[in-house]
């Protein structure tokens, strides 16, 4: 795989160093120095893949056929995509289920009154059973109350604090929470519910005011800081804190509240959800914990792989014409460049196809595909929904052709996530951030299983490679 030392250097997958997709370029002394560094640093660190052979060392804690090691047991939810008979891996239809319920009947599709389901799977995923019509009103009575952030919590975390990754504001406005909790080490039950419905309510307010604060300081556009408006669903808080001049369809709304529902809970094995288990178990605080999980969502691997996917699509529509986008010849012929590390960022990935767990479908991205349809028919979009249609039929049988391999692949929910985001008019920069706000739930759902069911910390055990090294010897003398 070409690994990219800096914005001007890659080393391919023959070891020689090309400048861009350049080959055979002279470099500076300065670029030769980081290319001697990253030869360096990749010698100290690098563990021959090769003695990864076998199936002693769960590398990533997986197991050599990809699935994930069994670390715990959960009743929280459950992921399900494919079925082992005689030892061997069949692929059937995704499902997820929440407290045993399927997420698809949690969206409320069928209620004539369409009403907004996210504050209702937040319950479910803490307290552990649907909750009737009363305890949903005081529920969200709960989280509404709670959106005020402290007295200049905004001005010394947010205004002063801006950065240009917002995920980053929010990792560190959680850690600050801490600071304004007078009972922040206890670990009681009240104590731990109150501090996730005040996140879940909280966070959405942090990563919209975090967005104008980037804008404002790095961009130079105006700060909008709009107060929230008592009695909003999470969805309808969100975009009317975002819009300038606050309007957005009940359309819209609803839209964000699915997308919102489709990430506050996808099982325990993901690794932010592990990263918070692995945090709770050695007693932390819950501020700590939760911060940490916001870095781990992060990652291009995990949350922020939805930039990664309309980066790919953006510069798919910039190399084939308008009129080819649904054409299969043309599209197959990018993605095979693609695959061939020859477009895009040259990684050979195809990305918003594939996943860990699901192999004929990704439910999530079956549930997005329906709703984005609705939304993009007749619209602007339309042509992009139909390409990104198009992608995700052809893309299977370009990898297969390309890499000779019989692995089911799928769409996965960031084929459909960003563009999603995209058509209501939210920007990149929120994405990740949104995502963040919705798995709250399912993060402090797994932190109160892991504090009373786990009672163990977690600690893998890793197989250590004692280098040969001269003798030790005092520094004069080395």
């Amino acid at each position: 795989m070409a690994i990219k030392i800096d914005d001007r250097l890659v080393r391919g997958d023959d070891g020689e160093i090309k400048v861009g997709s350049a080959e055979n370029v002279r470099i500076s002394e300065d670029e030769a120095k980081k290319v001697a560094l990253y030869d360096s640093f990749r010698d100290t660190n690098r563990i021959p893949q090769e003695l990864y052979a076998g199936d002693t060392v769960k590398r990533g804690l997986r197991n050599a056929d990809g699935t994930g090691v069994l670390a715990g047991i959960t009743q929280i939810s459950n992921v399900h995509g494919y079925e082992m008979r005689d030892g061997r891996k069949v692929p059937v239809e995704g499902s997820v289920t929440l407290r045993g319920y399927r997420l698809a009947d949690l969206l409320n599709e069928l209620a004539p009154e369409r009403r907004y389901s996210f504050e209702e799977v937040c319950y479910l995923l803490l307290m552990g059973s649907l909750p009737t019509a009363g305890e949903l009103a005081r529920f969200v009575e709960v989280i509404d109350a709670q959106r005020e952030l402290p007295d200049g919590f905004t001005a010394s975390m947010i205004m002063q604090g801006a950065s240009p990754d917002i995920m980053n504001v929010m990792a560190r406005s959680v850690l600050q929470l801490y600071s304004y909790d007078q009972h922040a080490e206890e670990r009681t039950p009240e104590h731990e519910i109150h501090t996730a419905l005040s996140l879940i309510s909280r966070l959405p307010r942090i990563a919209v005011l975090s967005y104008y604060a980037k804008r404002a300081n790095f961009n130079h556009e105006s700060m909008i800081m709009h107060r929230f408006i008592e009695g909003q669903s999470t969805s309808e808080t969100i975009l009317s804190m975002l819009r300038p001049d606050r309007q957005f369809t009940p359309d819209e709304a609803r839209m964000l509240d699915v997308m919102l529902c489709l990430h506050a809970e996808h099982g325990g094995g993901n690794n932010s959800t592990f990263t918070t288990r692995v945090l709770s178990s050695a007693d932390t605080d819950p501020y700590s914990a939760y911060s940490a999980a916001i870095g781990s969502l992060k990652g291009y691997r995990h949350g922020g792989a939805n930039h990664k996917v309309r980066a790919m699509h953006n510069d798919m529509k910039e190399s084939i014409p308008r009129a080819a986008w649904t054409d299969e010849g043309a599209v197959a012929d990018y993605l095979r460049r693609v695959v061939r590390k020859e477009a895009y960022d040259n990684t050979g990935l195809v990305y918003g196809m594939g996943h860990a767990v699901y192999t004929l479908s990704d439910p999530r991205a079956v549930i997005l595909k329906r709703f984005a349809s609705q939304l993009a028919e007749g619209s602007p979009f339309q042509d992009e929904f139909r390409m990104l249609e198009t992608i995700e039929r052809v893309a299977p049988q370009v990898v297969a052709d390309e890499r000779g391999i019989t692995k089911t692949l799928c769409a996965n929910v960031d084929m459909y996530s960003g563009f999603v985001y995209s058509m209501m008019g939210i920007p990149e920069d929120l994405f990740t951030p949104l995502f963040a706000c919705a798995r709250m739930a399912g993060w402090s759902a797994h932190r109160f299983e892991e504090i009373v069911s786990g009672r163990r910390i977690i600690r893998p055990a890793y197989q250590n490679l004692e280098p040969q090294v001269p003798p030790f010897c005092d520094i004069a003398d080395r």
